[in-house]
């Protein structure tokens, strides 16, 4: 029977996964793993944040059941997910605009949002005409799992839309925005709400008001995708600013917020996307857009698991749990940017070549340094330490014990690879 998949082809190492997978073969005792989308605490383990280990075992002690979930998740952590996202007094919560479900985290709300709109969104239908699937733009680059869901939904391949400035480190604004002037209407454009992965660059608010305005005059309909929130700079509603200045135009848009890293719920798979329509919105026309988003996830996943949502739904409902949640967050992104600037310190006293100073303006875990691939494979032959082949650290794999180490083993390889190092960048 082995014969029946004989023509089977061997899949490529997924890009990000596939740096964790080679890290844990490698015996050296001297290996880092900068790779892993997943917080590390100073001694490089991974953290649970106090105040989920305690709801945790309250949760247990109340006796919590493990029932089915109904297919839209569970009710108390959905209201509290659109709430913290948009806003407790916003206009589309009060006007009853939102229709969400519970997801598996990120990847599973965009699939699920992306398969909603495979089977209603046609933006060129007109009369007699059914309409064509919508394009949808992603930045460049982006998250690498963002640019094989859409295919997989049945959207054809994702369009990619400029965005980050090589030379400057940051956001390439200019080209972005003539890229989306570009796009038909009607196209689905996806944003990066905080911290952008992999490149830790974000717009100014000011620049959020552009894109806000090409969207409206395009006929773009933006899908934010959150799995920063509060993580990247420690305050919730700073890092929710895009996406409450697009929400408060009472335009329609996709949210999907992911609460993996902030929560620290990796493996719970705790998500929720969210369908905001345009002001007016008739009660119907929600009922309607949650029905199915609910017959989407029946035949994908059935219902989300529990335990999680319980969880954080507990965490964001009382107060006092909320403010040490916040606590927990402000320590957690103090203590990457703490290492973002211990990182250039060292670079720059080191003599590494190029300017340093884009690791500490970048947000969020991770930072585009601007290594070479080739210089990204030196540094894992001769250093034992793990990244991606596009230059993209994750900052809290950085620690007291091998942020020397990492930084020399970055001079040493744009010095033994100077061919398009970071100085000419």
């Amino acid at each position: 029977m082995a014969a029946l998949w004989k023509a089977v082809p061997e899949a490529p190492a997924d890009p990000i996964l596939g740096v964790a997978a080679a890290f844990r073969a490698d015996p050296s005792p001297n290996k880092v793993n900068l790779g892993v989308g997943a917080y590390r605490t100073e001694h490089g383990k991974p953290y649970v944040l106090p105040v989920v280990a305690r709801v945790h075992r309250e949760l247990l002690d109340d006796g919590v059941d493990h029932e089915y979930l109904p297919m839209e998740g569970y009710a108390p952590f959905i209201s509290a997910a659109e709430r913290v996202i948009l806003g407790d007094a916003a206009a589309a919560l009060r006007e009853g605009r939102v229709a969400s479900v519970q997801a598996l985290s990120g990847t599973g709300s965009l699939r699920v949002a992306f398969e909603f709109l495979k089977r209603f969104y046609r933006p060129r239908a007109g009369a007699g005409d059914a309409g064509s699937l919508p394009k949808v733009y992603v930045p460049s680059p982006t998250w690498s799992n963002h640019r094989q869901i859409v295919p997989d939904a049945g959207l054809g391949d994702a369009v990619l839309y400029r965005y980050f400035n090589a030379k400057t480190h940051g956001v390439d604004f200019s080209g972005m925005c003539a890229d989306l002037r570009a796009a038909p209407p009607g196209s689905v454009v996806l944003f990066h709400g905080c911290a952008h992965n992999p490149t830790g660059a974000d717009p100014t608010m000011e620049q959020w008001v552009q894109l806000l305005d090409i969207c409206k005059s395009g006929s773009l309909l933006p899908l934010f995708d959150n799995a920063y929130q509060g993580f990247a700079s420690g305050d919730l509603n700073r890092d929710a600013a895009s996406v409450r200045l697009f929400a408060d135009a009472g335009i329609d848009l996709i949210i999907t917020q992911s609460f993996a890293k902030n929560m620290g719920l990796y493996g719970e798979r705790v998500g929720c996307l969210s369908v905001v329509m345009s002001s007016p919105c008739s009660p119907e026309i929600r009922t309607r857009v949650l029905s199915q988003l609910k017959l989407v996830v029946r035949p994908m996943y059935s219902s989300p698991p529990a335990l999680g949502a319980k969880i954080a739904a507990r965490i964001l409902g009382e107060p006092g749990l909320f403010a040490e949640w916040n606590t927990e967050l402000q320590k957690m992104s103090s203590r990457i940017y703490a290492m973002r600037v211990a990182l250039r310190d060292r670079l720059i006293a080191n003599g590494a070549p190029g300017s340093w100073q884009h690791v500490v303006d970048q947000i969020g875990m991770f930072s585009f340094t601007g290594l070479t691939p080739q210089q990204v494979a030196y540094m894992v032959e001769k250093h034992h330490i793990y990244l991606t082949s596009n230059g993209r650290i994750s900052i809290a794999g950085l620690n007291p014990s091998n942020i020397n180490y990492v930084a020399d083993a970055m001079k040493d390889a744009i010095e033994a690879h100077p061919s398009g190092d970071a100085s000419k960048l």
